[in-house]
Order: structure tokens, then C-alpha cells, then sequence
């Protein structure tokens, strides 16, 4: 099979892109999207022209890596699966098919189809971790945790930071995101002593990165890669409004993480 491809040229962060069409070569269906554009890059290579620059690593569905709005749709047309996930055969022989970046203020474009998502990275640092010492793996059921919290947190921790619901969100909100860091961490004894500081970081940094407000539309739950839920930001809304209550500080300190 063979497609159109009308992909999103872009030189650098300062100059302005462009929509470019190409015509593929000859594609297996059973290949992975990213694979095609690996295909698409050594005709252009060959042809002594720009290959496609996108963001790739794993591409197993674990990494978060993979960035790509098709058809204008954050990750592809099916719902739960990341790009490098997403096959040939979804599509139809001949089809034309748009491919775009990220497009979010906080997530500014390097290159192509390449954006900077850093500001997640700086989110994370705030606040998403335990700065206790935890020592070596403890046995077995040493500490309990309610199976529904455990199960929760494994939801939550399932977040890949891939930057989808940032990119569906008409607001370029990062709520889903922080909710299930915040979440994961939370529901847990292990997070309990920072829960409040810890939200009151993570949000504050949210908003010194610029990315807008959560309204409640559901479009980042409807992209998620992972499925992460809506109620994940009730969470998230519910501890943030304990943490103003109790006046707790928004900065959390990075000690002997172990």
C-alpha cells in the first residue's frame, strides 16, 4: 500500500513551518506507523533530502516518547494506544494522512514533528517523588495497603507523560497529567507525609509553565495512551484545596531520595 502524507515541516523553534506532502513508497499495512516514517526518511535520504524529524524510543507503548497528532487526533485514531502502536493497517491504501506535533505554548517545537516537553520534566521535579530515604525493597505485605488504593495507584502510575492530553486540551492543560502523578504518590503510606506540599508544588509549576486550565472537557481522558481517568482530577482538586486549608508550602525539598 501507499499513502499521502502531508507532515508538518518546521527548521527550527525561530522558523516558521509549513505543511509538506509526500507520496510514500511501497509500505507493508502490518508495519507500525513510525516504521513508515523510517521507511518515508530513507526515500528522502536517498533523494538528498531533509528526513522527517520525530521523537521515538521504545516503541513498545511504555516510554511516552512518541508525539504525534494524525489526523488530527493526539496518538492516532484508536483510542488507547500510542503512535508507535498505531498500524498501517488502520488506514486505507491511497489515504491521505495529516501528521502534526504537539501543538501547546509549554511544549514549544525543536524541529518537525519534534517538541520540547521539559516542562513536564520541571513539573516532576517539583514535587513528584519521596525525598525520605527508602532504603533497600521491603519484604513482602510489611507495609499494607488497601487493595482499592493499591489498584488506584497502579491506574494513576500507568501515566506516561507523553504530553497527549496537553495537546487535545483546547486549554492546553496539564491537569491529567499532574492529577495522576500527584495521585499515584498519594494514595500510597509512602506519600502521605509530603501528600499536601506535594500537590501545592506540582500545581504551582504547572502554572509557571503556562499551560491553561482544566475545564472539564474529557478530551485529555478520551486521547490518554493509558486510559488515565477524569476522576484522577478530582483527586488532584480535592488535595490542592486541603493543602490551601492546611497552608502548606509549595516547595518540596529533594534530600536522600533512596
Amino acid at each position: 500500500m501507499k499513502v499521502r502524507l502531508k507532515v508538518w515541516r518546521q527548521k527550527n523553534a525561530a522558523a516558521p513551518g509549513q505543511f509538506q506532502t509526500c507520496e510514500t513508497p511501497e509500505l507493508n499495512p502490518n508495519m507500525s506507523f513510525l516504521e513508515m516514517l523510517d521507511v518515508v526518511n530513507e526515500d528522502l535520504a536517498g533523494r538528498g533530502e531533509d528526513p522527517i524529524a520525530f521523537d521515538h524510543d521504545c516503541r513498545e507503548g511504555i516510554c511516552g516518547t512518541c508525539s504525534l497528532v494524525i489526523n488530527g487526533k493526539p496518538h492516532g485514531p484508536h483510542r488507547g494506544v500510542a503512535t508507535c502502536q498505531t498500524y498501517l493497517r488502520s488506514f486505507q491504501d491511497g489515504e491521505e494522512i495529516v501528521v502534526e506535533p504537539w501543538r501547546a505554548r509549554p511544549f514549544p517545537i525543536i524541529k518537525d514533528l519534534v517538541c520540547d516537553r521539559h516542562a513536564f520534566d520541571r513539573i516532576q521535579h517539583a514535587g513528584g517523588f519521596v525525598s525520605v530515604r527508602t532504603g533497600s525493597a521491603p519484604d513482602a505485605n510489611a507495609i499494607l495497603v488497601p487493595k482499592e488504593n493499591a489498584d488506584l495507584a497502579m491506574d494513576a502510575a500507568q501515566c506516561i507523560g507523553c504530553g497527549a492530553c496537553v495537546a487535545a486540551c483546547k486549554n492546553a492543560s496539564a491537569m491529567l497529567f499532574v492529577a495522576a502523578k500527584v495521585s499515584h504518590l498519594g494514595l500510597l503510606p509512602q506519600g502521605q507525609p509530603e501528600r499536601y506540599r506535594r500537590v501545592k508544588a506540582m500545581v504551582d509549576q504547572m502554572d509557571r509553565e503556562g499551560f491553561g486550565g482544566c475545564t472539564v472537557t474529557g478530551s485529555c481522558e478520551a486521547v490518554c495512551p493509558k486510559e488515565i481517568s477524569l476522576d484522577f482530577i478530582a483527586r488532584l482538586n480535592r488535595d490542592y484545596a486541603m493543602a490551601l486549608v492546611r497552608g502548606e508550602p509549595g516547595k518540596v525539598t529533594a534530600g536522600a531520595a533512596g
